[in-house]
């Protein structure tokens, strides 16, 4: 199954690029080593695909796609792509970045650095590089590391804007000897206070877990259970194992535990293993309580996952989901329950066998008004810079000071009121902002449906919030050019550190247990023409290179 998925890619490419034939071999080398890579298989990969290509174009015997050649290739397309970034970040007006770091199937800890910047009328977010850190991995070591790899690339870091990790930012301010804004990932943040949630509920979440191992963890028991849900007609499968490293498990596992567990706990006494809390009235308030939030709480997830997010529309809808805490504490008060869908048809259903019975709704209001808390007391960043954040789709409307005009290099402050005065003034390009704002709503409407219906793939079409954006401010004339690199620098800020994830999961896949031995300099070429989808193998200098390749063989051949 491997080699017949590597063999479609390299056909659709043969095939899809016959136009193409007239380059060289090494051209056409170059192609099918970067559908290798993209498609995240292995170098060897080359020397087989091309004993089939032989027999579709017979141009292809003379194409070398031995293992040392595709590693060739991808290191000189990757050093080609780093050149082009380096080359149009030092052209740009200003960059953000986004540091994780992560471990790889090696143990060996590896840095990811992703960039955002303008690009002509777009913006970039790629991955400049992945740095292996062989030794400890404290703040100061992946300062150095990522100080070594800048200077080295001539990364012009008085243009930095914003860096989103989870630390050494005060070296790097204390480096530049100027404010460099800074973000605690918004999506890590969210998680630690959905864990207030589990601790709150600590007794429900353990036995859901311990009940899940019992039964997924026994292959005897797995089978015996899957068998007993497709005899009663379930239309699940399976339990879901939980993991805590991954930000939607914790709600999955607890929503498939719900609509199975009427089946666990026959599966339970078949095996004479006790646990009457699973028919206690109290403990699964607080366990359908916990399902329900758990699911709120993903939905938040899911929306500030993604590209396109920009740092005000992540900040939105934490503050939105603030406002909704609130609404949810209510409607337990009052025992409505119109946002809790499990826990108001368990109560309906206990109510229905038992209409005296008592619901103590007050105790999940407390554990809801503490979550509330937590999210209140976390995103000081996000706070502390609404102002400047809400400038991008609001500049008619600029209340900014100079604090948050000295995060943002070369803005005059003088030019800035001059030109925020003009823009006010002007009724046609003020309308423009506010059809920005209309489109941006409709955006999110539909956003919403499709989340309802579970669309996600029919949400990834949409238009990104980030090019409606920048369209509406490309059209503006050059006299609003201090505003223009306001909004710049507001447009490459990272919210979060979902593009590192994203990155992470691409290594996993590049550097699995099969690949372990893969080198730091392979690795990091792979990742590169991997996240890098602005680059195609048609480039000048690239062909220049390959050229100069093709006559130094014939030179050496006898």
């Amino acid at each position: 199954m491997h080699r017949f998925s590597t063999a479609h890619v390299l056909f659709r490419v043969a095939i899809g690029c016959s136009s193409l034939l007239l380059f060289s071999s090494g051209f056409f080398a170059h192609l099918n080593s970067l559908a290798i890579v993209r498609n995240r298989k292995p170098f060897t990969d080359g020397e087989y695909a091309k004993t089939f290509m032989l027999d579709i174009i017979k141009r292809i015997k003379d194409m070398p796609l031995l293992v040392r050649t595709v590693h060739d290739r991808t290191i000189m397309m990757a050093n080609q792509v780093e050149e082009t970034q380096v080359k149009v970040i030092n052209a740009a007006l200003f960059f953000s970045l986004a540091l994780d770091e992560s471990t790889d199937a090696s143990h060996l800890s590896q840095f990811s650095v992703i960039a955002r910047y303008p690009a002509g009328d777009t913006l970039r977010e790629e991955s400049l590089a992945a740095l292996p850190i062989k030794g400890s991995t404290r703040g100061e070591d992946l300062f150095k590391s990522f100080m070594e790899f800048a200077q080295g690339k001539n990364l012009p870091m008085d243009k930095l804007v914003s860096v989103c990790t989870d630390g050494f930012v005060a070296l790097l301010r204390e480096h530049e000897n100027r404010p460099i804004l800074s973000f605690h990932c918004i999506l890590h943040q969210e998680a630690l206070c959905a864990q207030m949630c589990d601790g709150q509920l600590a007794e429900v979440m353990s036995l859901v877990i311990r009940v899940i191992h019992f039964i997924v963890a026994r292959a005897l028991n797995d089978r015996q259970f899957k068998t007993l849900l497709d005899e009663v007609g379930n239309n699940y499968h399976g339990l879901l194992l939980h993991s805590n490293v991954r930000w939607l498990s914790r709600g999955k596992v607890l929503c498939r535990f719900a609509a199975c567990l009427d089946e666990i706990r026959t599966f339970l006494a078949m095996k004479g293993i006790e646990h009457p809390e699973l028919a206690e009235t109290k403990w699964l308030l607080k366990f359908y309580h916990l399902v329900d939030m758990t699911e709120h709480l993903n939905q938040l997830n899911v929306k500030m996952q993604g590209t396109g997010n920009t740092v005000l529309s992540l900040q939105q809808a934490v503050f939105a989901f603030e406002n909704k805490l609130e609404l949810f504490i209510m409607d337990l008060e009052t025992g409505r329950l119109l946002h809790f869908e499990k826990l108001r048809h368990f109560k309906d259903v206990c109510t229905a066998s038992e209409p005296t019975q008592n619901f103590d709704l007050c105790q999940l209001a407390g554990f809801t008004s503490s979550l509330l808390q937590s999210f209140k007391t976390r995103f000081g960043e996000f706070r502390e810079h609404t102002r400047l954040f809400k400038f991008i789709t609001h500049p008619n409307e600029s209340s900014l000071n100079t604090a948050d005009l000295t995060y943002i290099p070369g803005v005059s402050v003088r030019d800035f009121e001059a030109e925020v005065a003009d823009l006010k003034a002007s009724d046609m390009w003020v309308n423009k902002f506010k059809s920005l704002n209309e489109d941006l709503e409709r955006i999110a409407r539909q956003k919403a449906e499709l989340a309802s219906k579970h669309m996600w793939a029919e949400m990834k079409k949409l238009q990104p919030e980030d090019q409606l954006i920048i369209k509406s401010w490309n059209v503006l004339p050059v006299t609003y050019h201090t505003l223009q690199r306001v909004r710049i620098a507001v447009l490459t800020m990272f919210g979060s550190m979902s593009a590192c994830e994203q990155s992470f999961s691409n290594l996993n896949n590049i550097k699995s247990n099969l690949r372990s031995r893969l080198t730091d300099e392979s690795l990091n070429a792979c990742m590169k023409l991997n996240l890098t989808k602005a680059w195609s193998v048609k480039n000048k200098h690239l062909h220049e290179n390959n050229k100069q390749h093709v006559n130094s063989v014939k030179l050496l051949t006898p």
